[in-house]
């Protein structure tokens, strides 16, 4: 079943007099449960393309179905929910707050949601423990190295049940071995049965996904199928 269609999407800014094509007639569809990265250059396309595909942005042209829903045709406060309800997003910066427990950052979205505290509490726990984080729940962020606190970041993204984990260069602030240890924790995301999108430069961290979009000049060059699962 497709959970994501991208058809012939085309995103054009315009600053003065100048347009710059940043998507060119994309399309592509990712289906429930599969593990996708995006790669490509700087200027290649590939940060737009994650800004439409977790709703921050509306494409100039062309649809993006989500679920069954145009997500395309909303409004900034239908893009909004539908980035609340469905997306758990995973930055390379973390974006973690500063100074408080690992705990309290996962159970963050519940709060906003009107979850009661302790629901959040005894889900953003589990989330941790399902990370690896159990014996690291009252440290603050300060206190946790790159690693730990991308996984923070992995179980915040969980908490609200999203429909898809977007990570953009999640991978960018943190070891090679640290690194490797996020793509098998989202390697057994997937097998749970999320879906999974990356935004990538690195060709060694897109070989973890099942499939690889490449991206070029706001075109996809190619698509490959990859073996590292």
């Amino acid at each position: 079943m497709e959970q994501i269609s991208i058809s012939h999407v085309k995103k054009i800014y315009i600053t003065g007099d100048v347009e710059t094509v940043a998507l060119n007639d994309i399309s592509f569809s990712i289906k429930k449960g599969e593990f996708v990265a995006i790669v490509g250059p700087s200027g290649s396309g590939k940060s737009t393309l994650m800004h439409v595909i977790g709703a921050l942005d509306t494409p100039t042209s062309g649809s993006y179905i989500l679920d069954g829903q145009d997500v395309s045709k909303l409004s900034k406060d239908q893009l909004a929910e539908i980035r609340n309800k469905k997306i758990g997003f995973v930055f390379q910066a973390f974006n973690l707050l500063p100074r408080t427990t690992a705990v309290k950052n996962v159970a963050l979205p519940m709060v906003y949601a009107g979850i009661s505290k302790d629901e959040r509490i005894k889900k953003a726990e589990q989330l941790l423990k399902d990370v690896g984080l159990g014996d690291r729940m009252e440290h603050t962020s300060n206190q946790l190295s790159g690693g730990q606190m991308q996984r923070v970041a992995i179980a915040r993204a969980l908490s609200m049940n999203p429909a898809i984990i977007l990570a953009d260069e999640p991978t960018g602030n943190i070891s090679t071995v640290q690194a490797e240890e996020i793509m098998r924790i989202f390697q057994a995301l997937q097998k749970q049965g999320h879906t999974i999108v990356i935004i990538t430069h690195e060709s060694s961290i897109a070989a973890f996904a099942q499939r690889t979009i490449h991206l070029k000049d706001g075109k996809i060059e190619k698509e490959t199928k990859n073996g590292k699962i």
